[in-house]
């Protein structure tokens, strides 16, 4: 029996029990493997990680809660393995259709993360125009998204909805994790960090050691609101979390609401003055984003967040000012950027 067939035969295992099955079990009921005991647990450890990164949800549970004696054993829930009704029309399911087939995932969760989608595309009856999926762009998918063996880890604790674990600026982490986005040649995690007890947002490139799920599926529940998007600059940091108010013009207030999201309004005035309250974890790069708005945005608060800006717009000032003219006052003044005043 060669390894594509034992595969097939472990998922049609793990699916088809009512129970978690020991390993002994499962030796039993797929075959293929060696009758050597070290060489049996490497071989089973093997499968269980690939058909893991495939996006598949082999799940480690009590064979008998009432008996812990019974120990752990492993399957496939139904409920986590079959995509549900997403509830999209048919115009929704033939857009998801073109996106799947534009779009490639290079790496080892490539098949995994275009069936999910065509799961959702292709559902539907016999003859449905949802039956099948529309044919790929001449020439292949038009865009390839890197993936790899730590986004197909996560990608499988979102979908099951499973603590991850990974170190991040060298210390040990555990999230749940909310989402996974893409954006300029990154993957990034949301997630509730439970070391901080807030919200965080991590580049997946930059975490370190083993990336693993634990827990049973279900373990948490994603609150409503938490991200689905890519995420915003001032929360890719690691800095204590704080909430700063920032007013912006009517002139540049749509963009802005776009690059921070419709939660983050808290009040706009008859002129189109808008007001949002951020949540950040990255104030460098906050202030980056305020500074793109020049003389139409400011910071109101918390002051020292006000006063880091002025601060920083000062040492800029200092640091560029020719030296002649620092002593005679004839120098440039300080950009008129209100949101420093």
């Amino acid at each position: 029996m060669d390894r594509l067939e034992r595969l097939v035969n472990l998922v049609v295992a793990l699916l088809d029990t009512r129970r978690p099955l020991s390993r002994q079990e499962v030796r039993e009921r797929v075959g293929g493997y060696s009758e050597d005991e070290e060489n049996f647990h490497r071989n089973f450890e093997r499968d269980k990680d690939l058909l893991r990164q495939m996006g598949i949800p082999v799940v480690t549970e009590p064979i008998d809660p009432s008996r812990p004696e019974a120990g752990l054993g492993y399957r496939v829930p139904r409920d986590l393995y079959e995509l549900p009704d997403a509830g999209l029309d048919e115009d929704e399911l033939v857009a998801l259709g073109l996106a799947a087939s534009a779009v490639g995932f290079e790496g080892m969760a490539q098949s995994s993360t275009t069936t999910a989608l065509w799961k959702l595309a292709g559902a539907g009856g016999a003859g449905s125009s949802r039956a099948r999926p529309p044919a790929a762009p001449p020439g292949g998918p038009l865009v390839e998204v890197p993936m790899d063996e730590t986004v197909a880890t996560l990608f499988a604790g979102v979908t099951e909805r499973r603590v991850a674990r990974f170190g991040y600026n060298g210390r040990p982490r555990r999230v749940d994790p909310y989402g996974l986005s893409y954006r300029e040649g990154r993957w990034y995690l949301a997630g509730f960090d439970h070391g901080r007890e807030a919200e965080r947002s991590f580049r997946t490139d930059r975490m370190s050691g083993p990336v693993e799920i634990e827990g049973t599926p279900g373990a948490f529940v994603r609150p409503e609101g938490a991200p689905s998007g890519p995420v915003p600059a001032w929360r890719l940091g690691d800095d204590e979390e704080i909430v700063v108010d920032l007013k912006v013009d009517a002139s540049q207030a749509q963009w802005a609401v776009t690059q921070a999201g419709e939660s983050s309004v808290c009040g706009e005035s008859s002129d189109g003055t808008t007001y949002l309250r951020l949540r950040v974890t990255n104030r460098a790069a906050l202030r980056s984003f305020v500074l793109g708005f020049l003389d139409h945005a400011e910071v109101l608060g918390p002051p020292e967040v006000r006063d880091e800006v002025v601060q920083w717009l000062q040492a800029v000032e200092a640091r560029d000012e020719p030296a002649g003219r620092r002593s005679s006052g004839t120098g440039p003044k300080a950009p008129a950027i209100r949101h420093q005043a």
